[in-house]
């Protein structure tokens, strides 16, 4: 079956799983990205969620479940020239679908994993979207150089965004985000045009109003700097390592420089 088969199939099974049609700009976006260089056997993971790739043993958290990545974005509402940030660059699928609706200059990814910034930037340069500009940061402050953004997308769970991007939003914008720990709502907040109140019973943060939901879904949450990849978190384990790599030159913390006593009288 030829790629333009397999990519209908995908969409057909994605259609049945999320239980609407696919229309406007994110269905063009399927149809012309493809997904198998971003993801290993892509079109075996319409279905997938975490839970069904953790009983399965796969440990990579990078990829969104397809679903989760369309009503993501169709969440996001972005069009043709909206300046937009990606807050969780993960393999950079999501990102590839984002720059073919607004133009790959436009579209600026951070991500706290480095490893992930070097997979994202790869299977972007291979896939035509190298202009994209994908950058390892703390999503906590966001990429403040290129703000404002019409549309800020982060890719892991929060109860509210974190306030650099809520400032680092353009007037008229919207951020979209998992919102909640456990139990996950995809949200689009905006702030109120004028004339308008934000509602009190909201869950958006001060100052804004959600104007939007969809899911449920469920996704990682959002990661502090020090909770990455490959960072141990646990003070005892990670100096235990830290020795066992450096051996017996491991300063033990009594040791002093030698000093000549008879120089110093």
């Amino acid at each position: 079956m030829d790629e333009a088969s397999l990519r209908a199939d995908m969409i057909e099974g994605l259609e049945h799983q999320i239980g609407e049609t696919l229309d406007g700009t994110v269905l063009t976006a399927l149809q012309r990205v493809s997904r198998e260089p971003f993801v290993e056997d892509a079109s075996a993971t319409v279905g997938d969620d975490i839970g069904a790739r953790a009983q399965s043993g796969e440990s990579d958290d990078r990829s969104l479940e397809l679903a989760t990545v369309v009503r993501l974005l169709a969440t996001l509402d972005a069009d043709e020239g909206d300046e937009v940030l990606v807050v969780g660059a993960g393999v950079g699928y999501s990102v590839a679908l984002i720059a073919e609706i607004v133009g790959a200059k436009r579209v600026h990814a951070v991500d706290i994993d480095r490893e992930a910034v070097a997979i994202a930037r790869s299977n972007l340069s291979a896939t035509g979207y190298d202009a994209v500009l994908v950058d390892r940061r703390d999503g906590v402050h966001g990429l403040p150089e290129y703000a404002p953004y019409d549309r800020i997308l982060l890719e892991a769970g929060v109860v509210e965004p974190p306030r650099a991007l809520r400032e680092q939003l353009a007037s008229g914008g919207r951020i979209v985000y998992p919102r909640g720990t456990t139990v996950q709502t995809i949200a689009a907040i905006e702030r109120p045009t004028d004339g308008e109140t934000a509602v009190d019973d909201d869950d958006a943060p001060a100052g804004f109003q959600t104007v939007e939901t969809a899911g449920p879904t469920r996704v990682q949450p959002m990661l502090a700097d020090g909770e990455q990849r490959g960072v141990e978190r646990n003070r005892t384990r990670r100096e235990d390592a830290e020795r066992a790599e450096q051996g017996h030159f491991a300063r033990h913390g009594w040791e002093q420089d030698w000093i000549d006593w008879d120089d110093q009288v």
